[in-house]
């Protein structure tokens, strides 16, 4: 009699979602991060709100309502890139990272495990600002379809690329402690830059066309486009959403944050084996 014996092999996406389970388990461990992670956004959120309070921009639309729809597109950039661009680092150092080189898990599955938590991570941060500017701000759920549906893909793609320049953006820092001051000020100037804390039709032309080449820029016009009245798109430079073009744009920054993280990441600090 013949036995039929079949290894079985878990595949990438399979050790990529349980990968998601330890790395929610360690995200939520560390009760101080995870609360400054969701704390972050709600404060310069009611800072700006509060000192722009009843400010006008247009027809119908504060500044309070446009800078809650920067603050959502800027939470994906906290949750995502500036998270693992200093949280890596110090996995990285510690040697975290070194101690998964050594189990078969493909980058690609960590990769996986990253991207699943900053999804979990987003979700709850979106609702708490979303309730925020719901009770404080006068912003409005989406009310059609369309807007859902940009609501979600605007969501997915930049959660997805954010997480990719994280990871890949995380062999830039040369040790763990110094991350934070490599990182903070580049997503500082991004929002600066992108129309999060000024209406971005009246920064200068070559603000403009500096933020246009990053993600935020984007993500921040296809969010204006679900919480502000259509009203408001004669506010961008273009006079309109641009959805295509905010779709193309986050896609694109998909494929150049998988490819450099696949080419650049490190599980060992530089100059060891």
């Amino acid at each position: 009699m013949s036995t039929d014996v079949r290894l079985h092999i878990p595949s990438t996406v399979s050790i990529g979602r349980r990968r998601i389970i330890i790395e929610l388990k360690q995200f939520f461990r560390d009760k101080n991060s995870a609360l400054w992670n969701f704390a972050f956004p709600v404060i310069l959120l009611v800072i700006f709100g509060s000192v722009f309070s009843g400010q006008q921009i247009g027809p119908d639309i504060t500044f309070s309502r446009y800078f809650v729809a920067g603050m959502i597109a800027s939470g994906v950039l906290y949750t995502s890139f500036q998270n693992l661009a200093i949280a890596i680092p110090l996995e990285r150092e510690d040697g975290t990272l070194k101690r998964l080189r050594g189990t078969p898990m493909p980058k690609v599955s960590y990769f996986i495990g990253k991207i699943g938590t900053v999804f979990v991570a987003y979700i709850a941060q979106v609702t708490i600002l979303i309730t925020v500017g719901i009770l404080f701000y006068g912003i409005k759920l989406p009310s059609t379809a369309l807007q859902w549906f940009t609501f979600f893909w605007a969501s997915v793609l930049g959660l997805v690329a954010c997480t990719l320049l994280g990871i890949a953006f995380s062999v830039v820092p040369k040790t763990g402690r110094g991350a934070s001051a490599v990182v903070s000020p580049i997503v500082l100037v991004l929002q600066f830059t992108s129309g999060v804390f000024f209406v971005f039709s009246q920064l200068p032309h070559w603000m403009q066309v500096f933020a246009s080449f990053f993600p935020l820029k984007w993500l921040a016009q296809a969010m204006r486009s679900v919480f502000l009245p259509e009203a408001a798109a004669a506010l961008e430079p273009s006079g309109s959403w641009e959805l295509g073009m905010c779709a193309l744009m986050l896609f694109i920054w998909v494929i150049i944050g998988l490819v450099l993280s696949i080419a650049v990441f490190r599980w060992t600090p530089r100059g060891s084996n």
